[in-house]
């Protein structure tokens, strides 16, 4: 079992991201303010945060929001072990007490499963094409059928139910979902989350101008994410 099944924390609600190579580009940020959301449909705390999220993005209507894909564990390679299955039991049982978050737990009974957050990450990418600044939908189903479901999302079938619930096409979904681009583009933005600084996953940023903001650090209730919203204004206001 590798040391880095330890990956989130039920006393900072937070999940890390696993390393990867070096940085190619350093990407410019434009002057919009925006809502940031640099999480992983597969972390478990990206789960439990998913309300607050929603709320959060309903309540800024003003200001876009959109996803980066964390990459939290792009290939996986855990042993599927009695011990990895009994401390992502625990760990699922943390964020359901914090979150009131739902989860199955059938996963359990597979003999085999690679923890690979590299597919989910890489259809909601897919996804944009259709859902656009609604890619949170598209996010918290997957999300929502990994963790309640237990099914695998390193299957393209797996999307299949999401498209229909979205009207997409799959076939069209599915081309694009396994295209070079596409895994290009996931990649990226995997480079561009940690370029940002960002240590674990959920992380959420304010941009304003050329500044980007850390609103929180592992799962926080909207209540607390408003309010550092709210102080950013205030002193932009000031200014």
């Amino acid at each position: 079992m590798k040391e880095e099944k330890s990956f989130c924390d039920p006393e900072t609600g937070e999940c890390t991201p696993s390393e990867l190579g070096e940085f190619k580009a350093k990407p410019e940020l434009n002057t919009d303010n925006e809502i940031i959301y640099v999480g992983d449909p597969m972390c478990s705390w990206c789960w439990g945060i998913s309300n607050h999220l929603k709320t959060l993005k309903s309540e800024y209507p003003q200001f876009k929001f959109s996803i980066v894909v964390g990459g939290l564990r792009p290939g996986g390679g855990e042993a599927w072990d009695d011990e990895m299955k009994k401390f992502l039991k625990h760990h699922w049982e943390e964020v359901t007490k914090r979150s009131g978050q739902p989860f199955g737990y059938s996963l359990f009974d597979k003999e085999s499963f690679n923890y690979d957050t590299e597919p989910p990450c890489r259809a909601v990418v897919a996804s944009r094409k259709w859902m656009g600044e609604n890619e949170l939908q598209f996010f918290e189903s997957v999300s929502r059928k990994f963790y309640v479901d237990n099914e695998d999302p390193n299957e393209s079938e797996f999307y299949r139910s999401i498209c229909q619930e979205f009207n997409i096409p799959f076939e069209q979904f599915k081309q694009i979902f396994e295209s070079d681009e596409t895994k290009y583009s996931t990649h990226q933005e995997f480079q561009l989350n940690r370029q940002w600084g960002v240590k674990g996953y959920p992380t959420v940023l304010f941009k304003s101008g050329n500044q980007l903001f850390q609103i929180n650090h592992g799962y926080t209730e909207f209540e607390q994410m408003q309010f550092v919203i709210e102080k950013i204004l205030s002193e932009e206001v000031k200014l």
